[in-house]
């Protein structure tokens, strides 16, 4: 019994020494922190927050998109063990003029960052309505067994910029 507690002791100071855990995947480019607020104070525990961030989209010059990602707080939360919630919000906005910078696929992650240790993702992904002229951005979490149907939705009508014309997004997409 004596041993069985001291492994234990030993096995929760190694993971407070831990610092927390990267959570932003290496391949994407590393967002701005733009502000939090708290949600839930903890007396003993990190606090809960909810974070806001800005994020340039790589192929796409002169867009920029802001999402807000609830952070759980408490140990867990604070080692990277906790998983975090699938509620995201989203916005995109032209902030000057467009220039399509290389093709891509409908529906392409040009963002992603895990939301709990090993299973859980969330994913930042760009789209185009060839019919309209507008990008389309979609923020969902997933799950390595079963995904979440929580989701948020932000467009980009590309439009004209001081005299530079708006390209058409068409012309970039893949098929």
């Amino acid at each position: 019994m004596d041993m069985k507690r001291t492994w234990r002791t030993l096995l929760m100071a190694g993971a407070l020494a831990l610092p927390p855990v990267s959570v932003v995947a290496a391949d994407f480019p590393e967002p701005d922190f733009i502000f939090k607020v708290r949600t839930v104070f903890r007396l003993l525990s990190p606090d809960a927050y909810i974070r806001v961030y800005g994020i340039d989209d790589p192929k796409v010059q002169g867009v920029a998109c802001h999402f807000a990602v609830p952070e759980i707080g408490g140990w867990k939360g604070w080692a990277g063990l906790a998983e975090e919630r699938s509620e995201v919000s989203l916005a995109c906005r032209q902030i000057g003029p467009i220039r399509l910078k290389a093709r891509f696929e409908q529906g392409e992650t040009f963002y992603e960052q895990k939301r709990s240790f090993l299973f859980k993702k969330l994913h930042l992904v760009r789209a185009c309505d060839k019919k309209r002229n507008v990008l389309v951005y979609l923020t969902y979490s997933d799950k390595l067994i079963e995904g979440s149907p929580k989701n948020s939705i932000s467009t980009v009508p590309i439009m004209p910029w001081g005299d530079a014309p708006a390209p058409r997004c068409a012309d970039f997409v893949e098929e």
